[in-house]
């Protein structure tokens, strides 16, 4: 089956490609570990990030199975990835091309000769969840979606993983994170606003590669008005801290695009 990238596929494989981005050579995922019962939640929270990788840059490519019901793809992007600063991804023959910066969210399409380019909203549409770039980045290394050190949260194992949930009822969102024992990396994470019914969940499993914890595999569930969208990812070749650029120039006559 060719691969088209038609509208709604465009902006799902901007998604796909921009929630989960790190892993490496094949290897297996790490055994999971055996969760301490007596462990309070801020002990859990304090070793989540204190498990945080430590990095420069990461390069690679991504292999992306993708499934909304009408179509169903795979095919690979590369990626480029600055801490802090840009997520940059390139689909076969730089057809499709995108810049993530912490100012910006860009991106231009050679078959239908257009360009986006504007704030998080769009992102936050898709996700149905206030992003930022800390945020994305944080999706894309396995750490929580939101700062687990300002709030209070219960704790039980469940699954064999540490799960947190929010001591204070949250207005606008549902949220639940599963930290897993062995590692302190997510296990999943959701963010669910029912009443707008949009639902994300992801999974994860992880690897060790050159003593860094990395993504192994990543399945995401997203549901906006009542569309289900799947994406497994898988990593291939990853580097990190090499010396790298981030090319990104929108051809001439292209034609700027508003996404909703």
């Amino acid at each position: 089956m060719t691969f088209e990238f038609k509208p709604r596929l465009l902006k799902n494989l901007l998604l796909g490609t921009i929630v989960l981005l790190t892993s490496c050579k094949a290897t297996k995922s790490l055994p999971k570990g055996v969760a301490d019962p007596s462990l309070g939640s801020k002990k859990v929270i304090a070793n989540h990030y204190n498990s945080t990788i430590d990095f420069n840059t990461i390069r690679g490519s991504l292999k992306i199975d993708y499934d909304d019901g009408e179509n169903s793809q795979s095919f690979r992007v590369s990626l480029r990835m600055k801490k802090d600063e840009i997520i940059w991804i390139s689909a076969p023959f730089n057809v499709v091309k995108a810049k993530i910066t912490p100012n910006k969210v860009e991106f231009f399409n050679k078959l239908d000769k257009e360009y986006f380019e504007g704030e998080f909203d769009y992102l936050s549409g898709l996700l149905g969840t206030e992003l930022d770039f800390e945020k994305v980045q944080n999706l894309l290394l396995g750490d929580a979606v939101l700062d687990l050190r300002e709030d209070k949260y219960t704790i039980e194992v469940a699954g064999g993983n540490y799960q947190l949930k929010p001591k204070r009822s949250n207005e606008l969102f549902k949220i639940l994170f599963a930290i897993e024992p062995k590692t302190f990396r997510i296990a999943t994470q959701e963010v669910s606003q029912p009443w707008e019914n949009r639902f994300l969940t992801m999974e994860y499993s992880y690897q060790e590669i050159e003593t860094r914890i990395l993504p192994n595999e990543i399945f995401i569930e997203a549901t906006a008005n009542g569309d289900l969208t799947k994406i497994n990812l898988e990593y291939k070749n990853v580097e990190f801290n090499q010396s790298m650029n981030y090319p990104y120039k929108v051809p001439k006559g292209f034609k700027r695009i508003e996404l909703d």
